[in-house]
């Protein structure tokens, strides 16, 4: 392992950062809007508890592919080829930890950053949902650390990139750039990518794991869009070009952080031409463009689709989103597939 991976592994594994938030109290309990209620409600129905629902005593086999061959982001190199079916196997092991990791390390972040709209958002029912999706962000922390420390053996780092872009969240004061950032950025990328996972690997456990987990993830995007697709509509030229610099800076960040590498270093590969041959692999393009499924349409709902983000989003091969499925309509399967009340 290369001194700099050591170094990052061996870090300290407390961390605190300032951040400034107004704390708002609300006592117009009779002022309810009802869809955000109606959203508390199926919040609150749809809990589940890991240990009821998931089959945790499924071996999983780690000497299995996760998912199709051509995902791996170094499928068809010179590196690759020359890789034994050995190596391959290890190397496979560790990128799958790598995923499941910044999964784990994203929902630490939604956890918090949930936690701080608890606090600073100025009505009731946005605040008993947050309270609601606070209880989620919970689950997903356990679930995830338990997969990835009882099934897989051992957890990579955060991301560098996923790192700043929590930061960026957690450390804004502003209630509308937490669910900007969180609500429709992080938790529609992360719809996204559970979605391709849940079709891609047959291993029972994760699958079982990514479905209910999507069930959450669904409300919490309709959290964000509920309480923004009116907001940026009455806010100066601006906020809204603030806001759209964000939006486009966020995405920049979530694209380049699926280049993994962490798993270079730590395995000694050369972390340079690795994640070039990530960047430009067939298949981890096809998965970063379909991560921004999700984001892309909401982001229009909001009136944040300017002529100028529309130009960016097609830089970063993502525009063609625009006219994707609203996401709301992820609310209208439960993790079994059963239809759900609409909102």
């Amino acid at each position: 392992m290369e001194a700099a991976a050591a170094a990052q592994l061996a870090a300290p594994s407390i961390e605190t950062i300032e951040s400034l938030l107004d704390v708002t109290y609300t006592w117009g309990y009779q002022e309810t809007r009802a869809k955000l209620r109606d959203l508390y409600d199926k919040a609150v129905r749809a809990q589940w508890i890991s240990d009821d629902v998931l089959p945790w005593n499924t071996n999983v086999d780690l000497q299995r592919p996760m998912g199709p061959e051509q995902l791996f982001p170094l499928f068809g190199s010179d590196i690759y080829n020359r890789m034994t079916d050995t190596e391959r196997r290890a190397l496979n092991i560790e990128t799958f930890s790598w995923t499941l990791s910044q999964f784990m390390h994203g929902e630490q972040g939604a956890l918090l950053a949930t936690a701080q709209l608890v606090d600073s958002v100025d009505n009731i029912d946005a605040k008993l949902y947050a309270a609601s999706q606070v209880v989620d962000e919970a689950r997903h922390v356990d679930v995830y650390n338990r997969y990835v420390h009882t099934k897989i053996g051992f957890s990579y780092p955060i991301n560098t990139h996923l790192k700043t872009l929590l930061d960026m969240i957690l450390k804004d004061g502003r209630w509308d750039m937490k669910f900007l950032g969180m609500q429709i950025m992080v938790e529609g990328l992360a719809l996204a990518a559970f979605g391709m996972i849940r079709t891609t690997t047959d291993e029972p456990l994760l699958r079982a794991l990514t479905a209910y987990v999507m069930g959450d993830e669904a409300r919490h995007v309709a959290f964000g869009i509920l309480s923004l697709r009116d907001y940026y509509r009455e806010q100066p030229e601006s906020v809204r070009r603030e806001r759209e610099d964000f939006v486009f800076e966020a995405a920049r960040l979530m694209r380049d952080r699926f280049l993994f590498q962490e798993v270079w270093d730590k395995t000694g590969l050369p972390a340079k031409q690795c994640m070039e041959i990530a960047y430009n692999n067939q298949g981890q393009q096809m998965f970063r463009q379909m991560l921004f499924a999700k984001i892309v349409p909401a982001i229009k709902k909001m009136d944040l689709l300017s002529d100028r983000q529309r130009q960016r989003f097609a830089e970063l091969g993502i525009l063609q989103f625009e006219s994707a499925p609203d996401p709301l309509a992820d609310l209208q399967q439960s993790p079994t597939g059963a239809t759900s009340a609409r909102l």
